[in-house]
């Protein structure tokens, strides 16, 4: 029988951390306390210095070489520190058992040290497919010389010719969508906008083989420094969908290690990201983008949702070995690019659907588990308590109950590797209710109570191990033996 615990990773930050380059200190002093809580990998933000120095969340990515360590856009640290404070908090997570997953933003580059003249088509934004001129010259920001890191590391220089366009023309001081003569889009990309190659800032040219060859001694220069254990990429359905085939196949073959990696592929159609996975090769897992809308959804529909169906139409239901389900993100937070915030009473209930069921590995947000306070968002109600079940009752064989559009539940049959494992769950999107439920007969007359304290009921189990479980409206209880407190 499998000994392996139950893996659960924490997106390590939020978008409205403090500037004060001691993010990093921060995630080291919780390495103690994330490994008892039960979390088993950290993504942690992008360590390299952005086109807005201190004060950059890490997307709008300037030099990939300078992981707080040079003094580049007004600081030597990046919002989250310096890069000494970078590897200690990879070796403190690692001390206690914790891996470490890297944010890898390739996509796009801001922040250029001058500009270029070059001749460029515009098309129109929101249909890539069409043209809307022919080549003028215009003025681009795609000089990367970096004169602060001095060649240390790398002397590669960026040139227009690394990248296919830009949004903005320097020569006429407006936004577009600009291709450089002699470029093409890439075709194995989101079909949103007719193409969506082109994001933001000065976009890679993937078909430019000096391009690959950097991305690729970055890589291996970036896990020899920081020793990663995997990566979380950015923005993937923008990038050539076989580039990671290609730069993780060749990393892990070169390092020797698995360097698991979890894919960012923005599109609530489960059929997009099914696409992606069979182009690449099923090279990386990808979060669960569907399963968050139908959670978004149901926090907004006031009971009008079908609990009994939330799982249908995602990737956990489709391809359940290569989910990484999530509620909410730095993307989906208030005020965000993607905000869709998961309203705060159907938290719980959507962290217990991710974090105590067996298909998917959960990540848990940042915010969700210690609060917003830039918004006043209070950590979600008893999100610990369900990572702690997740690492300690969440086993065995699981038996569905989601034969209600309001009321749904599920039991854990629990494993003899983990005592007192084995959990009944109950959850309602509206009135209250109870549902008879079978969590094993090896629960046979076992006192069950709310882990969460939602219900102060005591449930005896009969000798089938099955009972009337509870749950009361809005709300989702926790049902373990009492002998487990």
């Amino acid at each position: 029988m499998n000994k392996e615990k139950n893996k659960t990773l924490l997106q390590g930050f939020e978008w409205y951390l403090p500037e004060d380059g001691a993010h990093f200190d921060t995630i080291s002093s919780k390495a103690n306390e994330l490994n008892k809580m039960g979390i088993t990998g950290v993504w942690l933000p992008p360590a390299y210095k952005g086109a807005n120095g201190a004060s950059d969340v890490g997307y709008g990515v300037y030099d990939m070489y300078d992981l707080g360590e040079f003094d580049q856009k007004g600081s030597i640290p990046t919002k989250y520190g310096t890069k000494e404070q970078y590897i200690k908090a990879i070796k403190k997570l690692q001390a206690k058992g914790i891996k470490v997953f890297a944010d890898i933003v390739f996509n796009h580059r801001m922040g250029a040290d001058g500009l270029e003249e070059v001749n460029a088509c515009e098309y129109v934004s929101n249909d890539r497919n069409n043209k809307m001129s022919e080549a003028v010259p215009i003025l681009a920001w795609t000089s990367f010389t970096f004169p602060g890191r001095n060649g240390m590391y790398s002397d590669f220089k960026w040139n227009h010719s690394h990248f296919d366009g830009v949004d903005w023309d320097d020569k006429s001081k407006r936004n577009g969508i600009f291709l450089f003569e002699g470029k093409s889009f890439e075709q194995n990309v989101d079909r949103e906008l007719g193409n969506y190659d082109y994001l933001m800032g000065a976009d890679l040219d993937m078909d430019n083989p000096e391009v690959i060859d950097e991305l690729d001694k970055w890589g291996k220069w970036y896990l020899e420094q920081t020793n990663v254990d995997g990566f979380r990429l950015d923005a993937v359905k923008h990038i050539d969908f076989k580039f990671y085939t290609h730069w993780l196949t060749k990393l892990r073959k070169e390092s020797g290690k698995e360097l698991p990696s979890i894919a960012e592929y923005w599109n609530p159609e489960v059929s997009s990201l099914c696409r992606y996975m069979d182009v690449s090769g099923n090279v990386t897992s990808l979060f669960d983008v569907p399963l968050h809308f139908n959670f978004f959804k149901a926090s907004t529909g006031n009971a009008g949702f079908n609990m009994s169906r939330i799982f249908e139409n995602t990737l956990t239901d489709k391809r359940p070995d290569y989910s990484v389900t999530f509620v909410d993100n730095h993307d989906t937070q208030p005020g965000q690019a993607l905000e869709s915030f998961v309203l705060s009473w159907f938290k719980p209930l959507a962290y217990a659907m991710i974090l105590l069921r067996k298909d998917g590995i959960p990540c848990v947000f940042y915010g969700d588990l210690y609060g917003i306070p830039h918004d006043n968002i209070a950590p979600v109600y008893g999100l610990q308590k369900l990572i702690y079940a997740r690492s300690c009752f969440a086993y065995g064989t699981q038996t569905d109950y989601f034969d209600h559009e309001n009321i749904i539940g599920w039991t854990r049959s629990g494993s003899p590797n983990y005592p007192n494992s084995g959990l009944a769950v109950l959850l309602s999107d509206g009135p209250a209710g109870s549902k008879f439920m079978c969590v094993g007969a090896n629960h046979a007359g076992e006192t069950f109570v709310d882990l969460l304290n939602n219900c102060n009921d005591r449930i005896t189990l009969d000798e089938a191990g099955c009972a009337e479980f509870k749950v009361n409206g809005g709300s989702v209880s926790v049902w373990i033996s009492e002998k487990a407190i």
